[in-house]
Formats: C-alpha cells, sequence, structure tokens
C-alpha cells in the first residue's frame, strides 16, 4: 500500500501525559493509581484477554447516535480494528483515540473499519465522538457486557475508585452504575473470518500501541 502516511508515533505524547499528569495530581493520587496498575500486573489480568487465533465475540452495541453497531457487520466489509478505551476522562484514551482518527485513511486503505467502546453512557459516548471529531464508530458497552466476553473487564478497586472520585472522575456518573468496573485497554485486529489476528492488552492503562503497529497487522491479513 504505498499510499499510506505513515502515522507518527503516539509514544511521545503518551509519555508527556503521564508526566503532565503527575505534576498536577496529589503525590497521593499518583501513588495510589500507579499502585492499582501493579496490582492489576500483579493479577495477571492481561493474560485472561482473548488471544491471537481466537474467535472474536460477536457484539451489537449503541453508537454515538444510539444506532446499533454489530462486530458481524462491519466485518461483512472488511477487517476490524477494535479499540476498547476507559471513558472520555482519560486522558491517555484521548491521546490513543485521536492518533487513530488522524490515521483513519492508513485504516481504510486496508478496507478496516476502526470501533471504539467504553463502559460510558449514551449520552457521554456522544460527547466523546462530538469533542473529538471522531469519524469512526464510538460504542457504548454499559456494565462491560462486551469487555467481559472480551476477558478485559476488572474491579478497580475501593483506594483506586474513591482516589478517581476525589480528582473529579466520578466512574458512577460516567459508567451509570457503582460496580467500579473498567476494561483493560485493549486493541485488537479481527480478520473478516472473526478470527483474531493480532491483540494488545496491557494493565498499564499509559501503554498503548501506535498506529503504524496495528497497520503493520493489517498488512499480515
Amino acid at each position: 500500500m504505498s499510499t499510506l502516511t505513515a502515522p507518527v508515533s503516539i509514544q511521545h505524547e503518551l509519555a508527556a501525559t503521564a508526566q503532565h499528569l503527575a505534576s498536577v495530581l496529589p503525590a497521593t493520587a499518583s501513588q495510589t493509581i500507579d499502585a492499582g496498575i501493579a496490582a492489576v500486573h500483579a493479577a495477571g489480568l492481561a493474560q485472561h484477554s482473548l488471544r491471537a487465533g481466537q474467535t472474536a465475540p460477536d457484539f451489537t452495541l449503541p453508537d454515538a447516535v444510539g444506532q446499533p453497531v454489530s462486530l458481524a457487520e462491519l466485518l461483512a466489509n472488511g477487517p476490524v480494528v477494535l479499540v476498547f478505551y476507559r471513558g472520555n476522562w482519560c486522558p491517555y484514551c484521548n491521546v490513543q483515540l485521536r492518533a487513530y482518527n488522524q490515521a483513519l485513511a492508513d485504516f481504510k486503505a486496508f478496507n478496516a473499519t476502526l470501533v471504539a467502546v467504553s463502559p460510558q453512557t449514551p449520552d457521554l459516548t456522544s460527547l466523546t465522538a462530538e469533542e473529538k471529531e471522531l469519524r469512526f464508530p464510538v460504542l457504548s458497552d454499559l456494565g462491560n457486557t462486551v469487555a467481559k466476553q472480551y476477558g478485559l473487564a476488572y474491579q478497580v478497586g475501593d483506594a483506586v475508585y474513591h482516589t478517581l472520585h476525589g480528582v473529579g472522575i466520578d466512574l458512577a456518573t460516567f459508567n451509570g452504575d457503582d460496580s467500579g468496573e473498567l476494561p483493560l485497554t485493549g486493541t485488537f485486529v479481527i480478520a473478516r473470518d472473526s478470527t483474531i489476528a493480532w491483540t494488545a492488552t496491557d494493565a498499564n492503562f499509559k501503554q498503548r500501541p501506535d498506529p503504524a503497529v496495528l497497520l503493520e497487522a493489517l498488512a499480515q491479513l
């Protein structure tokens, strides 16, 4: 595909985001959040997610304007890049979504559809799509129903839950429930036959794959 534009790496922006948050968040909040990441890593939760070679479960979820979108319908048109993100409140998610949005033409060069899923309420999903001018489907997965099917849903724990609330992130308001549950950040490249061809899941939500890595995976299909 000689028309690809070689998207710029997002790693510098992710690192800059981490540095900025470390400078503005209370030290105790940063420590609690980092301890939460370490706990998820120690529990090996990321290893429980679906892996390459497995079949991607079909799903139907509402998009930013309330219309149902199914994985099966998207796969009928070509491969799918499926991104699970935490919410509009997550600066690292915003870096990822903006970068992928900018690389949309490159994904389309492989006839691939990009789709992002979070446990946010439909209203906040709509806000995410509007604020960032996203040109791909952004879906609302209330209760992390689909995230659970992909092995991504986990409890953040009381300490992290209350710390987030203390810095203005009320998960109960964002997600419409008080479960304290989020998806691990996960990205899946799914072939047209529903086979997961490539995946990246990480206990550390500060880590996200570059668009170029996903394009390489698409090129192998």
